[in-house]
């Protein structure tokens, strides 16, 4: 990237100004990209849908409805409900990007929606949504289908949701969605719901469960790296020092399983916010032997999908003359 330019002597430092953007003092003045793809959904009378084309290096997304500053939405997200509207009223919106230094992007092109008009005493919700199927489509994505629900007057939205989340959002009119964004040789479930214009939401559909293709996609590796396991011998029993460095991916990696010998041992997780750098936990294994095993692990990632694995480490035999095991860096949980 640009902004990793290293500065090396006057000459360069004049070009390094030039192509990055800092300041004479070094700070980052360049705006990110204008945020694209905008798009608007008036899924009901009192909320309307945005969503736009997400950039990894953006930390905040400003949503704007007209000329006001309505929310603040955290990188990484691509998509948000602006609520508290009227029925049948014509808005208008747009998105602007802010990076970590503070830089703001000209505002996105404007997208028009109005809110829907509702019926007086629209209570009923819609019927799930059924038979949903799914299918990959490619390495990065994949395309939903299902048979519309109904509803006493009318479907005017259907939501995609996967690890309960909410990943997409269609018009009530159609039944079908592509959902981008995912990773290459990854399983993941998705269920759908509608909602009317009263803003009432069916119960879930049934699940669909899509394999996308192996291939390149987002080419950051979702397993640890690093792992590092050192035996000691305490008056407890036998310990292993573990560490690691976690994945590089859009958020904390909160939780880890741990495995030995191609089998589940246990959970290891952290009641506070996890380690950014290097994970550290002291694995106790008993009277277990330790020579010869084999041991890996894997984090659970934002999204709820379990990453992949770090490579096989074999465990040595511990030195004679431990000590008592340190605190743990994390809570660990038994299978």
């Amino acid at each position: 990237m640009a902004r990793r330019m290293a500065w090396i002597g006057l000459t360069g430092l004049a070009v390094a100004l030039v192509v990055t953007g800092c300041s004479e003092d070094g700070k980052d003045t360049s705006a990110p990209a204008v945020p694209g793809e905008v798009t608007a959904l008036a899924s009901s009378s009192v909320s309307v849908h945005v969503m736009w084309r997400a950039d990894p290096d953006v930390a905040v997304f400003e949503v704007y409805r007209g000329d006001a500053k309505v929310l603040d939405v955290t990188g990484g997200r691509h998509m948000v409900d602006v609520g508290g509207l009227t029925p049948g009223t014509a808005y208008s919106f747009s998105v602007r990007a802010r990076d970590r230094a503070g830089n703001v992007s000209p505002a996105s092109a404007v997208v028009p929606a109005t809110t829907l008009s509702v019926a007086q005493g629209e209570r009923v919700p819609p019927t799930a949504p059924r038979n949903v199927r799914g299918q990959a489509r490619g390495s990065g994505g994949a395309t939903l289908s299902w048979e519309a629900a109904t509803d006493d007057v009318g479907v005017t939205a259907y939501d995609v949701w996967q690890a309960g989340v909410r990943v997409h959002s269609v018009a009530g009119d159609l039944t079908t969605a592509v959902v981008s964004g995912l990773r290459p040789g990854t399983e993941y479930s998705f269920t759908v719901t509608a909602r009317d214009a009263a803003d009432n939401k069916s119960p879930e559909s049934n699940a669909a469960a899509v394999l996308t293709e192996q291939g390149t996609g987002d080419s950051r590796d979702t397993a640890p790296t690093g792992l590092r396991a050192v035996p000691r011998v305490a008056v407890d029993g036998t310990y292993v020092d573990l560490s690691w460095t976690p994945p590089d991916v859009d958020g904390a990696v909160a939780s880890y399983e741990v495995y030995l010998d191609g089998k589940f041992l246990t959970t290891v997780m952290w009641g506070v916010a996890p380690p950014s750098g290097t994970a550290q936990y002291s694995l106790p294994l008993g009277d277990q032997p330790v020579a010869g095993r084999v041991l890996k692990i894997r984090g659970q990632l934002p999204d709820g999908k379990w990453g992949a694995f770090s490579a096989d480490l074999t465990l040595t035999d511990a030195p004679a003359g431990g000590t008592d095991p340190s605190v743990p860096s994390a809570a660990s949980t038994g299978p």
